[in-house]
């Protein structure tokens, strides 16, 4: 267990709900999708379309609407985030990218209306630099 824990630790996920990536490892590779879900804990993504599985479900008569017809669902599974990249637009393209993180001003307005300013996080495109 502490093996576990300890990959986990400092490893952030680059990658968020509604990216657009390209799998660059495993069985699907060259295929590109938008992520529909991250899983943080574990390092994971569910990318649209991609790592399809079936699952048999059962018939569940729990009476009225509740019950849910049996059958075989294909689904996504989920990948390891290291197997996918970022697309990022550069001159009109999609291309790969590593992601790098920076921190931009921003000015902030207080619920009586005066501004002040701060420092934010920002992710971005190694390639080109740009804010993503």
């Amino acid at each position: 267990m502490a093996a576990k824990n300890q990959s986990r630790r400092g490893r952030n996920v680059t990658i968020k709900k509604g990216d657009v990536v390209r799998v660059i490892a495993g069985k699907d590779k060259g295929a590109e999708g938008k992520v529909i879900g991250v899983l943080v804990s574990e390092r994971r993504v569910l990318v649209e379309g991609v790592n399809r599985i079936k699952r048999h479900t059962k018939v569940t008569n729990a009476g009225g609407r509740g019950g849910t017809t049996g059958g075989i669902i294909t689904q996504e599974a989920p990948i390891d985030a290291s197997n996918v990249m970022l697309l990022a637009e550069v001159d009109g393209k999609r291309v790969p990218t590593r992601v790098g993180a920076k921190r931009v001003d921003a000015t902030k307005t207080r619920s009586d209306g005066s501004t002040y300013s701060r420092t934010r996080s920002v992710r971005v495109a190694s390639r080109n630099g740009e804010e993503i």
